[in-house]
Order: structure tokens, then sequence, then C-alpha cells
């Protein structure tokens, strides 16, 4: 269905079969009420969907998306909301499928260390319902307080901790799934390996392309004996990269190691004031080590000579779980921090080689200084994923624009030095065009193979994750100009 045949669908039949299938609470029309589901964590892009359905249950998943299918309407999947590449952003004339309400955690199995849940719970209550026996659920977002799981799915989302202990993808055993014709089909499993092809790791991450997670079986692992947070400051952000490297040249893994420019631990410690972050340091490093505690022991020391063959001033060792917390606190509240410093922020989350950290970072700098705009950063050093957050004010005609060429310019640069233009916030409308840069036309033409397999109507999340001829700014803008047809209330 093209965009103008759409425009011209007749919603009050689709409307009432909504509410004849899911009840009346359960379908939101009203014009005032969508606009809290207007945008995602990229609130730069707006776009009302046409009504929005709140199911509890995959069979009322089941039913939404078969009515979906049979008025070959597109439909949006969105979680909390709080992802960051317009994954969940609404397209004109379409129906967003919200799965907040699906917030139950189905079962826990400590003896096989396992928990099924629906894809609205939220990421920190999986290691709170398991925490008192001793377990943790190791993804760990900077949103993981208001994170679902199930958008966690969707983009493959990552954290403090992939570093040493994977992604979501190397955490989810098996999940149930609504295909975009709404047929139901259970992939992976109980067991860490299971025969055929690996289905569930094609769809975590494929960002609502495919169908709607409503069941999801998730690993979960025995919390460490020992854990060990050392806080390391640098008088310059390249001594600090070249600490990481040779941190992890010695066959060191870490479970995390993050890295904070000074522009932004100064934004830090205004907001959050932890009062450890040295605020005349040009980088810090958070470096957490876990394990039995003469391993941890003989590990921090060896991470601290490391540092100071590299130029740290100081160290700051914290093994108790109040004072860890406060030293992680200020990395976590690094995002929001940002608004006291500008009305917006635009971020990314481009992939580099650790190698490479000091020539990219003195790269991003030039880059900001090019284009006029303050750059923030904030990463996983350990793994290389960087998050360049721009300061803009997007009330101000143009910046926006500019902003997204910046961010583009930073993306082709990951991709330039052998890295990625994604490592843990998606591809969504935001980065669909950079996809190109990284990717063949044949790898293209074969993921759109494997999209067609799933959805061959094209009604899942239609717009995302894939280039099209236009530009994603160009797409989001033309979104976020549409209009949506006046139709019947309820």
């Amino acid at each position: 269905m093209t965009v103008a045949e759409r425009s011209r669908i007749d919603w009050a039949p689709i409307v009432k079969a909504f509410v004849a299938a899911l009840g009346r609470d359960r379908v939101v029309r009203r014009k005032e009420e969508i606009l809290v589901y207007e945008c995602d964590g990229l609130t730069s892009y707006r776009q009302r969907p046409a009504v929005v359905v709140l199911p509890k249950t995959t069979e009322q998943v089941v039913a939404a998306v078969k009515i979906c299918d049979r008025f070959q309407v597109p439909f949006v999947a969105r979680g909390a909301g709080t992802g960051l590449s317009g994954g969940a952003l609404p397209i004109a004339d379409s129906v967003l499928i919200v799965t907040a309400t699906m917030n139950q955690i189905l079962a826990v199995d400590l003896d096989n260390q396992r928990v099924t849940v629906q894809p609205g719970v939220i990421n920190n209550w999986v290691t709170q319902a398991v925490s008192g026996a001793g377990f943790y659920y190791a993804p760990d977002p900077s949103s993981q307080s208001v994170c679902s799981v199930g958008g966690n799915v969707a983009e493959n989302s990552g954290g403090v901790h992939c570093l040493k202990y994977g992604v979501t993808t190397n955490h989810v055993l098996g999940l149930k799934v609504v295909l975009p014709n709404g047929e139901v089909v259970e992939i992976g499993g109980e067991v860490a390996e299971t025969p055929g092809y690996d289905l569930c790791g094609l769809f975590v991450g494929s960002e609502g392309t495919l169908g709607i997670a409503t069941e999801i079986t998730l690993r979960i692992l025995k919390a460490p004996q020992s854990i060990q947070v050392l806080l390391a400051d640098f008088t310059s952000v390249e001594a600090a990269g070249e600490a990481v490297s040779a941190i992890t040249s010695a066959g060191i893994i870490p479970a995390g190691m993050e890295m904070m420019d000074n522009f932004s631990l100064n934004a830090v410690e205004d907001v959050v004031a932890t009062n450890c972050y040295p605020r005349d340091a040009a980088a810090i490093l958070l470096i957490e080590i876990d394990g039995l505690p003469a391993e941890v022991a003989a590990t921090g020391d060896r991470i601290a000579e490391l540092c100071r063959q590299n130029g740290a001033r100081t160290l700051t060792v914290a093994t108790d779980p109040e004072e860890r917390l406060r030293l992680w606190k200020g990395r976590k509240a690094a995002f929001a921090a940002m608004g006291k410093l500008s009305p917006d922020y635009y971020v990314q989350d481009g992939v580099i080689p650790r190698t490479q950290l000091p020539y990219v970072l003195a790269e991003i700098e030039r880059l900001g200084d090019q284009h006029g705009y303050r750059v923030a950063n904030v990463f996983h050093a350990g793994d290389g994923n960087l998050h360049p957050l721009i300061l803009y004010n997007n009330a101000v005609p143009g910046q926006l624009e500019q902003v997204e060429e910046l961010g583009g310019d930073i993306l082709k640069l990951c991709v330039r030095v052998g890295g990625s233009i994604s490592g843990e916030h998606g591809i969504g409308a935001d980065k669909r065009c950079y996809m190109p840069d990284m990717f063949s036309p044949t790898d293209l033409e074969t993921m759109g193979w494997v999209r067609q397999a799933f959805d061959p109507e094209l009604l899942a999340n239609p717009t995302k994750l894939l280039p099209t001829p236009r530009t994603c700014g160009e797409a989001a803008r033309s979104i976020a100009a549409a209009t949506l047809p006046e139709v019947e209330r309820f």
C-alpha cells in the first residue's frame, strides 16, 4: 500500500475491530492522548500514529496484528519508548502496538539460570527478581531503570557490562514471536544451543521489522563473589585511550570500562555532585572487575599499574557497594546531565577498534569545531562504543540539520577506521541512510530478502532499518510534516 493509498484509509471499521478484539480501554484514538506516543527517545522527530493499541497478552497481540494484516495497514511496535534511533517512531497512518502493559515476569528458574518475561518488563526488574538468590541479569543499558526488555531485544541493547558479558543477544535463550501475518512461532528454547538456523540471533536486533516478541526467555548469571571499581583520571584524552588499549592488550577483560571527557564529567558533577570526578581531568576511566577475591585483587593491581604507566594522575579504588554505586552514578546520569548544558542534544553510537580511540577522539573534536558545535564524549571504552553527544537548540531553524550532518560525519569516520554505525542504539529512522557506507548493495539486498521472508507485505515497521532512496533526515522530516486524516472518534 502506497502513502497515497494509506491517506485514504477509512479508520472507522479498523478502530471498531480493535475495540471488539481488545476492549475499548485498550484502544487509544483521541489526538490529545496519542500525543504521548508521537516519538521515542529521539525527540527531534515526532509523528502521531492513527491509533494506539495496548495489548496485555500474546493473544491480544495476535488479534491486533491480524487486524493490521486484514486491512493492510502498517504497524510499529513500541515498548517503553526510550530508544535513541527512532526505531519506535510512528509513521503516518499507522497503528502503534504498545507492549508496555505486558509487564509480567512469567517464570523464574534459578536451577537452570533462566527467567521468562513479557516484553514490557523493565530491564532492572529482572535483576531485582533474582538478586535475593544471588543472581543478576547482565545487560545493563544506562536507561535500565526505565527501558523494557522487549525494546532491548529489538535494538540488541548493551550497557556497561557488555564488554565482558556481551549484549542482549548473548542472554536471550528463546522467544515467542507474533509474525507480521499474526501467526505465532517459538524460536530458540530453554537451553543455550538448539539445532537449526539461529532464528533467535536473527530476531534480536531486527528492530521490530520481523514481528513482535511477546515472551522472552533470558539467561541470568550468578553474582560474582567480589567486585572492584577503579577510577583513573588523565591529563589528556589520548592518554586515557592509550590506557584502554594497554589493558586489553594485556589480556585483561574488565566487566566494564567507561570513559568520560572533561566536558561530560563536569556536566555530571554539576547535576549529580558525586564529588569523586576530578573537574580538571581531561578524561576519566571507570573500570570494573569482578570474580574471585584473589583474582580481583591481582587484576586490580595490574590495571592500576597500566593506568599509571599511561599517565594516570590519581587512582581511586572502591570495593564497598555504596562507594561503587557512587562512582557509577555519574556515568549512568551522563546523558540526562546534558540537559543542564543545552536544551537539546543529538547522540550517536558508532563503534571503532580500540586502537583507534586517540585518533578518532581527536577527529571528533576537529569535526565539532568545524561544524561549530560542542561535543561531549561518553562511551564504552572497552569495546570502542562511542556516544558523542552533540549539543544544540532545536528551536533555532537549521540547527537540527547541521547536527545531523555532524553526526553523519562521525559515523562515516567510524566506518572509515574499521568500525560500525551502531553498537547498541540500533539503526531505526535515524541512521538507515548510512547503511550503504557500511554494507554493499548485495549485503543490503540480502537483508531485504530476509525481511520479506518474514513480512512479504512490509507492514512491520516498514520505514526503519534498511535504506530507501531518500536520506534519513529527509525521510524523518517528511514523516514529521505528514498530517493524519480526520476520522470518526469513539
